[in-house]
């Protein structure tokens, strides 16, 4: 497996949380829209700013579900492939950086131990290199 795919699951949640602020900022663009509606009828010019906002948000809703459901895939897939990791260590230090996420100092720090954040770095590169 390569770094490229280890890191899979680490930029769908980052692509999640950017969706779900996105879908904040749409939510509450179509509350203002309400607030502004006297039930009177308009001019020209007139939108259905509220219909749209509305449109978009479902369909945003859609695409972090489906984003979701590929997380569940990646992180097994992830799984599968650290269980075949003969070393307890290594497979720690995967779990930490690719299914949690963590930066490599912190797992360093949850490794304990005289492991730094280049040590930890190194065995997961070894690792790598020995699988190509």
């Amino acid at each position: 497996m390569t770094l490229k795919e280890l890191s899979q699951l680490y930029h769908l949640n980052r692509e999640i949380e950017m969706d779900k602020r996105r879908l904040q900022e749409l939510e509450v663009k179509a509350v203002s829209c309400t607030a502004s509606l006297s039930g009177m009828p308009h001019g020209t010019g007139v939108s259905d700013r509220v219909g749209r906002y509305a449109a978009d948000i479902v369909d945003l809703k859609g695409i972090i579900e489906a984003k979701l459901q590929q997380c569940i895939y990646e992180r097994n897939r992830l799984e599968r492939y650290i269980a075949t990791i003969d070393d307890s260590l290594t497979r720690q230090i995967f779990t930490y950086r690719f299914i949690n996420g963590l930066p490599w100092e912190q797992v360093a720090a949850c490794i304990g131990g005289d492991n730094n954040a280049g040590s930890v770095r190194m065995i997961c590169y070894r690792h790598l290199d020995k699988g190509a």
